[in-house]
């Protein structure tokens, strides 16, 4: 869906605030002064709704403007105008009646169609479960084309550079915590959620502690993370990059420090990574289970 020549003026800055910033993976997340929603990089998007909405206020703001300032300028007394003596017209007001319901009907006709696509989980390749704490996240892989993965979770929080920048009186420079050239103080993790390219993949979001939000606006939607209920949404990510979010819910004193980093990688790739995952998770089993077993009693 185009945008007309706003949206590809906006569309040519990004691009070229990107290419600043370092590269395609900074394409889907905010950049400074950025004026309009970010396009997005999953297969269902608001910017397209948002769009139209946009230029459907845009027309309406121009009609209704310029109607006005032709009415003020053009037929002022200073000019001769005389007033009509007429009280109303049915036709006219007709008019302007039913062509607003039009309008919401076919805005009401997007939005629902959006949110049902939204909510719509099924199909989904892969499950991932995730667990909002204070003030962290924690990732549990679920299951993946239809098989369960065994044992693969983490938790990720602030890295380290900016927990430590971010302290009273450290001395240090946000503006120097960069990665590939893209600003990342606040806004980097120690473990990305990684994911594959190209896979319907649905998310189970929880609260273990207090409310918070899981969003990443490359991803083009957030979920609120509520204590004792499962609230589930879906991404199919179009192209590889490194995509970051926050917590959007005021969740306690360090609300603000609780990112999220979204790895998106091809499908190949990410198949070696969750295989090597799961090794790992192999090995720390057997090897907790050796140390929990009983020593063997003395012969003799």
């Amino acid at each position: 869906m185009t945008s007309g020549g706003i949206g590809r003026s906006v569309s040519t800055w990004a691009a070229g605030a990107a290419a600043l910033l370092g590269g395609t993976a900074a394409w889907a997340n905010p950049v400074p002064n950025q004026l309009n929603m970010t396009k997005g990089v999953s297969e269902w998007s608001p910017y397209a709704m948002h769009m139209v909405a946009l230029w459907v206020c845009v027309v309406i703001g121009v009609v209704v403007f310029g109607a006005m300032f032709i009415a003020m300028f053009r037929f002022r007394k200073s000019r001769g105008a005389v007033a009509e003596k007429w009280s109303h017209s049915t036709k006219l007001e007709i008019v302007w009646t039913v062509v607003p319901v039009i309008i919401l009907i076919f805005l009401a006709h997007l939005a629902t169609g959006g949110l049902t696509t939204f909510a719509d989980t099924t199909g989904s390749e892969m499950t991932i479960k995730v667990t909002g704490y204070q003030w962290k996240w924690r990732y549990d892989y679920v299951d993946y084309k239809g098989k369960g993965v065994n044992q693969v979770g983490f938790m990720s929080k602030l890295e380290e550079t900016s927990d430590r920048t971010r302290q009273l009186r450290s001395n240090l420079d946000p503006e120097k915590i960069q990665v590939d050239g893209y600003p990342t103080y606040l806004l980097d993790v120690d473990k990305p959620l990684v994911v594959p390219v190209g896979v319907k993949i649905r998310f189970i979001i929880v609260g273990g502690d207090v409310i918070h939000s899981w969003w990443v606006p490359a991803l083009g939607w957030k979920m609120d993370a509520i204590p004792g209920i499962a609230n589930s949404a879906w991404t199919k990510i179009k192209e590889p990059g490194v995509y970051r979010g926050q917590c959007a819910e005021l969740c306690g004193q360090d609300h603000g420090f609780m990112p999220i980093v979204v790895k998106a990688v091809p499908r190949a790739e990410f198949e070696q990574w969750l295989a090597s995952q799961e090794d790992a998770a192999k090995v720390e089993k057997a090897a907790q289970t050796a140390q929990a077993a009983p020593a063997p009693a003395p012969q003799g």
